[in-house]
């Protein structure tokens, strides 16, 4: 696997550190215990930390690849490092010996390297998009969110190159083909998964202890990176609506790092932090900065609901998340969230950037705990069929099915093959 520009071991809640990172571990975690083996290969952001990790189990390993300066760098600088990474993934399987079935690459610029990999081991790619520049271009805020052509033409090369795409959702896989004029042949359709054996519900009393806040207290969650896109400024707003209708409710945001000196701080968490000033609400609006994985449960079992306003979501792998943790999800009614949640039936969907219907929903669900608890039993159980175990047969199913593909193309190709 290829997850050049993220680790899937960093810690969640950084600027390029989300929902992929969950998707690239959890999916070679779980294929590990399926039989099969897999290296992962990612850029070293740290000259400190070791190179090679076995963190994954089952004999997995990620693998750190110096490609430019060994420090977090932004996306716009990354692609020209990317002969490098492709070197030293080459250098690295030489020296081991290593011969590989299948490249997955995640997000384009992993894609573009699997291409370059693919000519000197001539094995097929199935690629991963996870988000897409287009759609990422329609819901830009501010300029530094629009998206270079470089990476639309990237995308569209990826696109030419790979044997398999796997799509997250019926509305990537119509994306895709209207947008990009992907053969729907080749697109699968496979939802990201959630660990069940992790994310389960914990009595609210005994997450809301964990987490030092009073079991009387009415508590909203957002999980996620700290930019525009994801909606943050319009959730404040609903959360100042009802406190106008005299509903007390806190908002706890994990994601980003609020302790940074202001002049180094994220432009969007100043931005957030002014909304939240100017609106009165620094006693109900919390900045948690990053959290472990494994915290998290608590947090979601101890929210009344957690809320994901994005502009913009592939999928909404905290959405499922929370829903596995037996927690109402209010949503935007974007991309994969449309799909994932059921509105009136394990949360609401609702408009982007409108904080008047975002804060009717809260208030329906803050104000009706029986209305709450059916909907965190309906989504615990809509979860279930999202559990990495199935998630990781079906990608190992579509793995097979390429490869044995490719086997009969190469036999094809020098005759051999039989009709």
């Amino acid at each position: 696997m290829l997850s050049y520009h993220t680790c899937p071991i960093a810690i969640l809640g950084g600027k390029d550190t989300g929902g992929m990172n969950v998707y690239v571990r959890e999916l070679v975690r779980h294929l590990g215990h399926l039989g099969v083996h897999v290296d992962v290969y990612t850029r070293s952001q740290d000259e400190h930390a070791p190179h090679v990790l076995h963190d994954l189990g089952y004999g997995n390993r990620v693998v750190h690849v110096r490609s430019g300066p060994e420090v977090p760098l932004p996306k716009q600088e990354l692609a020209e490092y990317l002969p490098e990474f492709v070197n030293g993934i080459q250098e690295f399987t030489s020296t081991k010996g290593l011969k590989y079935d299948l490249i997955h690459s995640h997000y384009w610029m992993s894609g573009i390297a699997a291409k370059e990999l693919k000519k000197d081991w001539n094995i097929p790619i199935v690629h991963m998009y996870h988000t897409l520049g287009v759609m990422k271009q329609r819901v830009a805020r501010q300029s530094e969110e629009v998206e270079g052509q470089y990476r639309l033409d990237g995308e569209r090369e990826v696109l030419n190159v790979a044997d398999r795409i796997i799509a997250a959702t019926q509305a990537e896989y119509a994306q895709l083909q209207w947008l990009y004029g992907a053969a729907t042949e080749k697109i699968v359709v496979i939802p990201p998964g959630v660990d069940i054996s992790r994310f389960y519900p914990i009595p609210p009393d005994e997450a809301k202890e964990f987490i030092g806040v009073n079991p009387c207290q009415k508590v909203l969650l957002f999980v996620g990176r700290i930019e525009p896109l994801k909606g943050i400024d319009t959730l404040m707003k609903a959360i100042a609506l009802l406190r106008d209708q005299g509903l007390e409710v806190c908002l706890s945001i994990i994601g980003g790092d609020p302790d940074l000196n202001p002049e180094v701080q994220n432009a969007e968490m100043a931005r957030l932090k002014a909304i939240r000033e100017e609106i009165g609400l620094s006693d109900q609006i919390g900045f948690l900065g990053k959290r472990a994985q494994d915290t998290l449960p608590y947090y979601y079992s101890a929210a009344e609901a957690v809320v994901v306003p994005s502009h913009y979501e592939s999928f909404g792998m905290v959405a499922l998340e929370a829903m596995a943790c037996g927690t109402p999800v209010v949503a935007s009614q974007v991309g994969g969230l449309a799909f994932l949640v059921k509105d009136g039936e394990t949360g609401y969907t609702v408009p982007v950037n409108n904080p008047e219907i975002l804060a009717d929903r809260l208030s329906l669900l803050l104000q009706d705990p029986d209305l709450q608890q059916k909907m965190g039993l309906n989504a615990f159980t809509e979860a279930q069929s999202y559990s990495w175990e199935i998630i990781a047969q079906k990608m190992s199913a579509v793995y097979k099915q390429v490869i044995d593909q490719d086997g009969l193309m190469q036999k094809d190709v020098h005759g051999n093959l039989s009709r």
